[in-house]
């Protein structure tokens, strides 16, 4: 059996608990090396082959777990963060099943999710962003068209971008000619949820700069959009005046600093 399995962000506890019990149990372990917290391997039985991925080809990496798993053996494939988010799983997968082997995913927590953590931010505020936008600059792999950048700023929404890093003079310049003003607030969070995680806020004007000067090139997500502000209106989720199924209104217990007992 074959686990692809998400890592989580880096710190080592906030992998899942079944990541956690398959790597325990792993006979052989491939993990990114560039990106996954190296103190996970630390949960591996000390018999457990592994390998760093790394420096490996996608064949070999094709190579190593197939014949393992026709062996018998418990193989864990360990992506960093969520393995659907940029994880380039799909093509081990699609190889996997020209060899009827069986497989299994396991999510796990996405950088993104790490990163509102660090910031102490909601990413979907009402009156301010109901919509999430994961997505990248256009590097060596392309973006599909309609779906650069600029075409994303037009919608005002919370953005979050992945690998981007070492492209914020571009970003800035395609955030603004989509609609983004210089003033909009942003955030540069690197590693986040690792030791050495570090927050950075800034403007989409400030981008490249900001990062310039706190010496950030890669690893870091950046976050877009006036969520990371002060203005946004009450959820209607628990406002004494608003009634569902669970709940009856009652507008006499409106007080935005109840007494605390």
């Amino acid at each position: 059996m074959i686990y692809f399995i998400g890592a989580g962000p880096g710190a080592a506890d906030l992998i899942t608990v079944k990541g956690k019990d398959l790597l325990e149990k792993a006979d052989l372990i491939i993990y990114a090396g560039s990106l996954v917290n190296p103190e996970l391997l630390k949960y591996a039985k000390p018999e457990c082959v592994i390998m760093d991925s790394a420096k490996m080809t996608l064949e070999e990496v094709i190579a190593a777990m197939v014949p393992a798993a026709q062996a018998g053996k418990l193989v864990v494939r360990l992506h960093t963060g969520d393995p659907s988010v940029y994880g380039a799983h799909r093509e081990q997968i699609d190889l996997l099943r020209s060899y009827n082997l069986d497989f299994e995913i396991v999510p796990g927590v996405s950088s993104f999710c790490a990163a509102a953590a660090c910031l102490d931010a909601e990413y979907t505020l009402p009156n301010v962003s109901q919509s999430v936008i994961i997505t990248r600059m256009e590097g060596r792999t392309p973006v599909p068209n309609k779906q650069k950048i600029a075409d994303y700023a037009a919608h005002k929404a919370t953005m979050v971008i992945f690998l981007s890093s070492g492209m914020l003079e571009k970003l800035q310049k395609e955030l603004i000619s989509g609609g983004y003003t210089a003033d909009t607030p942003a955030a540069i969070v690197y590693k986040a949820s690792w030791p050495d995680e570090k927050v950075c806020r800034c403007t989409v004007g400030t981008l490249a700069e900001t990062a310039k000067e706190h010496n950030i090139t890669k690893t870091a997500l950046i976050t877009v959009g006036n969520f990371l502000g002060n203005i946004y209106d009450r959820s209607e989720l628990y406002n004494p005046t608003f009634a569902h199924g669970y709940r009856t209104a009652d507008p006499s217990k409106l007080d935005l600093k109840p007494e605390v007992k």
